[in-house]
């Protein structure tokens, strides 16, 4: 081959080479998410999350449940976006409520009695996307329980159940909220 005809080739390869790095350039900067290694999926424009309190209207009412339920749902949001928590008027919205906290016999033994019981909680949770409409949602109830031995005192477990009945309530509201698979 003479050098010629490598000129050509040269010439060629180089408008490939920019035009791939044209239209991928276009690409980055026409869709932009963020993403996490949680599998948060938040748009690029969206900065700022507000969460209100949730009032505790159980039929049932721990005093801690609330004010512990909320910090951990801020807490949560924080540490797994880059969010900005704000009072009011956030580009995400989160408020809702304790609808339900109960305890039930769950295994029962030969002699009629419990051999385990279950704590459930229940939360009812409006979510607003000021940024997306279409991921709202409203009125849409998440709900978790633990066991625990019949034989022990619901207040020797209390604390940790809670604890951990509120850390899958809140992955099932980060997951609805922000979770787009």
């Amino acid at each position: 081959m003479n050098s010629l005809s490598v000129k050509p080739l040269r010439k060629t390869a180089y408008k490939i080479t920019c035009c791939l790095f044209f239209f991928l350039l276009l690409a980055q900067n026409s869709c932009r998410m963020s993403y996490s290694f949680t599998g948060a999926s938040i748009s690029a424009d969206v900065k700022t999350i507000s969460i209100q309190y949730f009032a505790n209207n159980a039929s049932l009412v721990v005093p801690t449940l609330s004010r512990a339920f909320t910090d951990a749902l801020k807490d949560y949001f924080t540490s797994q976006t880059n969010l900005v928590l704000v009072d009011r008027n956030g580009d995400l919205s989160i408020e809702g409520t304790i609808t339900g906290y109960g305890i039930q016999p769950i295994s029962i033994q030969g002699n009629e009695t419990a051999n385990q019981n279950r704590l459930t909680i229940a939360v009812t949770v409006k979510f607003t996307n000021k940024k997306n409409e279409k991921q709202n949602f409203e009125n849409k109830t998440f709900t978790e329980y633990e066991d625990y031995p019949s034989s022990q005192n619901l207040s020797t477990w209390q604390d940790q159940l809670i604890k951990d009945i509120d850390d899958k309530l809140i992955q099932d509201i980060f997951n609805q909220a922000v979770v787009n698979w």
